[in-house]
Order: structure tokens, then C-alpha cells, then sequence
């Protein structure tokens, strides 16, 4: 099959053309803690499963963020999967700036000194393998070493450039 010959189809994609593209896509929520000099903390919406055997995820970060010196850094990571309740939640560790480990944030430390946040639908303690760069962001693998899958609720959604939550 051929592209119709009336298409200016451009070799490369813009960045506006990826945002765009993916504000379409819905992607579950989670937030990706650390421990820096503090814990350190930021809303992912790329986390992604990657293996069985091992068990294995991965997540993007930017080098421009104000956790990426301490995930270039840490050995394991905490990965929390939100809830439609924890939207919140999800915004502090969003905004710049943000107090995210005060009040209201409950959180303890857990496995490996990593921050574990309480509350959330699942969580994860893992050992980062691999940072992969990948344009101003890095690819983090990590493999999962403990957590608990057993909270209550939904997940939380994000889709055209909200958060949302799971219609039946």
C-alpha cells in the first residue's frame, strides 16, 4: 500500500505531535519515589511492565527533573500504583516545587530505606538494572524485589491531559 500522493506527510514527528498523540492514549497513574539526601518522588504515567522471569518494569524520567539526580543515583526505587481517590495525591507529586512527602502525603520507610507510600492500590520495592538514555529522558529497567498488590479501589487514570477514573 502507498500513501496518497496529496499527503505532506513529514519524516520526522514534532514534539507537539507526540504530546498531542499521546494526550489520546490513557495511561494508569503511579508515583516513583527514592531516596536522595530525602526521599524524592514524581508522577509517572509511563511505567510499564516488562518481564515475568525476571520480574522487571521500566519508566521514563527526564534529566530535567528535579528527582532525576537522585533516581541517577539510587539502587532501588519505590513504584506505587494510584487509586481514583489519590488524585491528589498524584497532582502534588506532579507540581514542581511541591512539598511532596508533607502533610497530607502519609508515607514510611520501607525495604531498602525506599519511601512507600501509604494508601495506594499497590506498590513495589525495586532494584534499578539499567538507565537507558533515550532523548532528554532516561529509560529506568528495574527489577521488582518485594511490594504488595492488596489495596482497595480503582486506578487512576490519565487522559487528555487529566486525571480520570474508570467508567463501568
Amino acid at each position: 500500500m502507498t500513501a496518497s500522493p496529496d499527503l505532506d506527510i513529514p519524516q520526522l514527528a514534532a514534539p507537539d505531535l507526540l504530546r498531542s498523540v499521546f494526550r489520546r492514549h490513557a495511561a494508569g497513574v503511579a508515583v516513583i519515589t527514592a531516596r536522595g539526601s530525602g526521599p524524592v518522588g514524581f508522577t509517572a504515567t509511563s511505567l510499564t511492565s516488562v518481564s515475568a522471569e525476571p520480574p522487571m518494569i521500566s519508566f521514563g524520567i527526564g534529566t530535567g527533573a528535579s528527582s532525576w539526580p537522585a533516581i541517577s543515583r539510587a539502587e532501588y526505587v519505590g513504584v506505587h500504583v494510584l487509586g481514583e481517590h489519590q488524585e491528589e495525591l498524584a497532582a502534588t507529586f506532579a507540581r514542581s516545587g511541591a512539598d511532596r512527602f508533607g502533610a497530607p502525603t502519609r508515607w514510611f520507610e520501607g525495604p531498602h530505606g525506599v519511601p512507600v507510600l501509604d494508601g495506594v492500590l499497590a506498590w513495589l520495592v525495586c532494584r534499578v538494572v539499567a538507565r537507558v538514555p533515550a532523548g532528554d529522558h532516561r529509560l529506568v529497567l528495574a527489577e521488582a524485589v518485594v511490594g504488595d498488590p492488596a489495596g482497595a479501589g480503582r486506578p487512576l487514570l490519565y487522559h487528555q491531559g487529566r486525571f480520570n477514573a474508570l467508567r463501568d
